[in-house]
């Protein structure tokens, strides 16, 4: 859906029929609240906050709306007896932890393997590494991460190591800009219009979000509540 069409659409979410009491509305407020929208959207989704009470791939809905958010990203990193610690991080785009995958290889199997990678809370390392069922296990193929600092620890001992890790990641939704107008995040006028790259039918949901906002913020109560409830209706 192109960002003119989503304008309209807040609009006519906020005018009463026949009226146009809310055209003051700057288009960067617009803006400001869709990609706000988007990203309370989303984590609803991947938490299961939802009307339906589905989190991330419990349906194949799920599935279906939230793979344009997916990412991969190889991570490079320095390593120390214990633990693979990673010095790269999607910073700024990142929403949720979804996966580690990773290799690992010893002097007796210099061709790497795949183990299984499972994240774990930084408050039980000490315990897992004194467990000889969860400890890191070079036959068995498997390990463990931690996240801290924007940085993954990726737990090895002194008879193998890790290599080829790759991050699986929700990345935020790409935030609309329009053209010509002052993008609230940079203060900068925007050169271009960027989309949004979810489907039509949830940029539907995600738009009568934003009108609510929208509503709530200049005390249109009625239409606040009309606007949320059929955002969650939908979903």
């Amino acid at each position: 859906m192109d960002n003119a069409t989503i304008e309209i659409k807040i609009k006519e979410r906020l005018n009463k029929l026949d009226s146009n009491d809310y055209d003051n509305v700057e288009t960067w407020q617009i803006s400001e609240a869709f990609n706000k929208s988007q990203v309370e959207w989303s984590r609803r989704q991947l938490h299961g906050m939802n009307i339906m009470k589905e989190g991330d791939e419990f349906s194949k809905r799920r599935i279906d709306d939230m793979q344009v958010l997916l990412r991969e990203l190889p991570l490079t990193g320095v390593v120390t007896p214990d633990y693979f610690e990673t010095t790269n991080f999607p910073i700024d785009e990142y929403l949720e932890f979804k996966r580690v995958t990773a290799h690992a290889k010893d002097e007796c199997c210099p061709k790497p393997r795949v183990v299984t990678v499972y994240l774990a809370e930084e408050a039980n390392v000490n315990l897992i590494l004194r467990d000889p069922l969860k400890k890191p296990d070079f036959n068995w193929a498997e390990t463990f991460c931690t996240m801290l600092g924007n940085k993954i620890r990726i737990y090895k001992n002194e008879s193998f190591d890790i290599v080829d890790p790759v991050l699986t990641y929700y990345k935020r939704p790409t935030y609309i800009q329009f053209a010509g107008v002052l993008d609230p995040y940079s203060g900068v006028i925007s050169a271009t219009n960027v989309e949004s790259e979810f489907k039509d039918d949830i940029v539907e949901l995600i738009l009568d979000e934003a009108a609510a906002i929208i509503a709530g913020d200049i005390d249109n109560y009625n239409q606040m509540q009309r606007d949320t409830a059929a955002a969650e209706r939908s979903n």
